[in-house]
């Protein structure tokens, strides 16, 4: 090898040794162009080469971290006109004190490479990462809390490893219970002097000695982590306040000493120190006590999720783990157990308890073909259950999930209180340095200027800050999700106590969605045959409208259907037989010059009493009526009790369909609903929110299709029916796990309990802080009292948020 070729060779390795690798998985490539378009965007970044692979839709990427930032690779894919998909951690920290840990670690998160969003929850003691798939590593995120001076463990959604951090969490807390056991005992004592019992100076030291250093090394620590991270934390208060009286009181016992003083007591503090750290520890005990107690609906939740199945296998049955379960494997559930497994009724009768899935008290009947849900319990019945949904798919995984998010995310209010909450210390410091120098300077009394200092930084409380906004929420979408109401995020609960007007879908929200044909009105052939042709037409339909004609018609021999075109809003049309169909409402009539005068006022008659009419005629080979089909859909019973409790809360309802207005007018006025708005076709549903927006309301939408996604996407909340559509689920802010239209008023009701919970705890948090502090600034409160009141601060908030607990729906399945 020649002098240069090794030269090259060393500048290779020193390039490789500095340069960085990421896979970014990319999405929206078609083709080879797409590919190479997408290389030469990244390799056109400085520092960066680049291959992408489309069979894969991967690119490889090596960079040099100190010419270009991993978020920049990620840029220049999207300026390509692609996407890099983004992927979501969960991650519980551990050693969190106060609200300004909780931003520590939030801005600690916020900048590993990759980090498009960090959220952390002091109450739940979680953190919610979003990234970039691909430079997201998740080491990096662990690390990043570990340099913030905090645990942090990556939770991973894998049942035994989320048991052994629960675990742990009980060991830690039941050493923590000893410490408070030894300060308490150690520091009762120093309140003797209180009550004229004498104490010698030497006994008080001994005393509070052990408490200050060795129980409450805690607080040298955080504190000494806070300075690290050049910031303030509760640890650093306490730590400073303590240290001030423990260390004041130590020289005035050797000062008093040096002066022949054998036991100057009457000028010692050091109950001041160790009796306020024992005080904060209770409190600290009985608010993480408390704090478990908001998660109580979760831990119910995963309670549920059963570890072992029963599969049928060759030779068979055969106990396996629910993780070796397959889609399409037949599960035997004996009485009792719980299903293991979403899935389908095989074989077998039984009555099913779902109540803490859906917050339906009564059992729910289950025979074959019907539905059952993973977690549910069996009744008396023996149940074979084919399975078609597993692991993070499955109902009860997705309630989970989606519960946990709507936990650990922030509300909006909550951002108000971080920025308050990252410069507390510092306000609090100077708070307490004004107070001493006041006292001191000004009248004189070096003595008490340094006892009220001393109350201030221990009154001073950014715990009950932190903790006012996210138990309120866990506690409020807790309850929530018990009575069938699933929130899925801060946000959404926010929004949805706004509410002042509620737009309600007709079929499937306000009515069973299971409509059934109950006049048929042939014009110039039989009744028979008019039924025939719209059954046989409408078999390439998937309409509740289509399923209604086809059940009244089954037992009917149907020709077969030549052709078929869906017409969105307006019915079908069809080729049977030969001849050309339309099956719809007038409005395709018209499209294809039908006439319906004959048939109008009956048609009228049968609107009026609230049914759907379908027209049907013939295209070919020359335009015709041929009759029409009257569908009535009942009204769920609940139906009316749902629309008078949402008038009584101060919501107007509005009745949104695709129908005409007289069946519209019909059904509205049995509902007791004053605006309709009819005729809307499915694209136009998202204009209609929008105009009632325009006007001034916080709108919610209920429904529960497909064609009702874009409107409650539009709303200001959109409230899913979880009877109804994946889609519709997915895409509102609220989903109600059971067809009962009660539930709309107590989604709103609930969100509203659960905003005034948190205005309540915000409100009294600033309040105690705003008061106490000047408190104990002018000499008012002692530092016992002051640290008495501090621990209680953070638990008052939190047990006024539980009382959260008691809130109870009104909907039947909870009465």
């Amino acid at each position: 090898m020649s002098v240069m070729d090794a030269t090259v060779a060393e500048h290779r390795e020193a390039v490789a040794a500095e340069s960085a690798h990421v896979v970014l998985p990319i999405a929206g490539m078609t083709c080879a162009t797409c590919a190479g378009r997408v290389e030469k965007a990244l390799s056109a970044l400085p520092g960066v080469q680049a291959t992408v692979n489309l069979s894969s839709e991967q690119a490889d990427v090596q960079f040099d971290p100190t010419r270009i930032a991993p978020g920049a690779l990620a840029e220049a894919v999207v300026r390509a006109g692609y996407d890099v998909p983004h992927e979501a951690r969960e991650l519980v920290i551990s050693g969190m004190t106060c609200a300004t840990c909780a931003g520590r670690v939030e801005r600690a998160l916020s900048a590993v490479a990759g980090v498009m969003r960090a959220e952390v929850n002091l109450a739940s003691e979680k953190a919610s990462v979003e990234g970039i798939a691909g430079i997201l590593r998740p080491a990096d995120l662990v690390a990043a809390a570990q340099r913030a001076g905090y645990g942090a463990e990556l939770l991973t959604g894998d049942l035994e490893r989320d048991r052994q951090i629960e675990a742990a969490e009980e060991r830690r807390l039941k050493r923590e219970t000893w410490r408070i056991a030894a300060a308490v005992v150690l520091s009762a004592p120093l309140l003797l002097p209180m009550l004229g019992v004498v104490l010698p100076a030497w006994l008080q030291l001994a005393l509070a000695t052990p408490v200050q250093f060795v129980v409450g090394a805690r607080f040298y620590v955080g504190a000494w982590k806070a300075l690290r991270a050049k910031t303030g934390n509760m640890d650093l208060l306490v730590a400073l306040g303590t240290s001030t009286a423990y260390f004041y009181s130590l020289y005035l016992m050797i000062a008093g000493m040096a002066m022949g003083h054998s036991n100057p007591m009457a000028h010692l503090y050091f109950e001041a120190a160790a009796v306020v750290i024992a005080l904060i520890m209770v409190g600290k005990w009985l608010e993480v006590r408390a704090k478990r107690s908001t998660t109580a609906a979760i831990r119910a939740l995963m309670a549920l999720r059963p570890e072992r199945a029963r599969v049928e296998r060759e030779g068979g049955e055969v106990e396996v783990p629910v993780a070796a379960v397959a889609i399409h494997d037949i599960v035997v559930v004996r009485p009792g157990e719980k299903l293991p497994v979403d899935g389908v009724v095989v074989s077998g009768h039984s009555d099913v308890d779902e109540s803490l899935l859906t917050g339906e008290s009564l059992p729910v009947a289950k025979n074959p073909g019907d539905t059952v849900t993973g977690g549910s319990i069996n009744g008396s019945g023996l149940l074979r259950v084919e399975t078609t949904a597993v692991g993070e798919q499955s109902t009860l995984s997705r309630i989970i999930a989606l519960v946990e998010h709507a936990q650990v995310k922030k509300a909006p209010v909550q951002r108000l209180v971080d920025r308050v909450a990252a410069i507390f210390v510092p306000i609090v410091v100077t708070v307490a340095l004004a107070a001493f120098f006041g006292w001191w300077l000004i009248l004189g009394n070096f003595t008490v200027g340094v006892i009220a200092a001393v109350s201030v930084m221990v009154i001073a409380c950014p715990c009950s800050l932190g903790l006012a906004t996210p138990t309120a929420l866990m506690v409020g979408t807790g309850a929530a999700a018990k009575a069938g109401i699933l929130i899925r995020d801060a946000e959404a609960l926010e929004r949805a106590h706004r509410l002042d007007t509620v737009i309600l879908d007709k079929t499937g929200t306000v009515t069973e969605g299971k409509p059934a044909v109950t006049e048929i009105v042939p014009n110039g052939l039989a009744e028979r045959e008019l039924l025939t042709l719209a059954a046989a037409a409408q078999t390439g339909s998937e309409h509740p409208l289509a399923r209604a004609v086809l059940a009244k018609a089954a037992g009917l021999e149907l020709p077969r259907i030549e052709a078929f075109q869906s017409h969105t809003g307006l019915g079908l049309t069809a080729r049977v037989g030969g001849r050309g169909l339309a099956i719809g409402n007038r409005r395709l009539m018209r499209d294809h010059g039908i006439a319906t005068d004959s048939l109008e006022a009956e048609a009228a008659r049968l609107e009026e009493r609230g049914r759907t009419v379908m027209w049907i005629a013939a295209l070919e080979p020359r335009p015709a009526l041929l009759g029409l089909i009257a569908v009535a859909d009942p009204i769920r019973p609940t139906a009316r009790a749902a629309v008078r409790r949402l008038h009584a809360i101060g919501i107007e309802t509005v009745l949104l369909t695709g129908d005409n207005e007289r069946t519209a007018a019909a059904v509205a006025a049995e509902l007791g609903i004053k605006r309709v708005l009819a005729g809307v076709l499915p694209g136009e549903k998202a204009a209609e929110v929008q105009r009632l927006q325009a006007e001034g309301r916080h709108v919610g939408m209920v429904g529960d299709g497909v064609n009702d996604a874009p409107a409650l996407a539009a709303a200001d909340i959109g409230i899913a029916m979880g009877t109804g559509a994946d889609v519709a689920m997915q895409t509102a802010g609220i989903t109600l796990m059971r067809g009962d239209p009660l539930l709309i008023g107590d989604a709103i009701a609930v969100s509203r309990a659960t905003y005034n919970k948190i205005r309540q705890g915000l409100f009294w948090a600033f309040f105690y802080n705003v008061i106490g502090m000047p408190a104990a600034a002018v000499g008012l409160l002692s530092p016992v009292i002051a640290g008495a009141a501090m621990a209680l601060s953070s638990v008052s908030v939190v047990s006024n948020a539980l009382l959260l607990r008691r809130w109870r729906p009104t909907a039947r399945g909870n009465a």
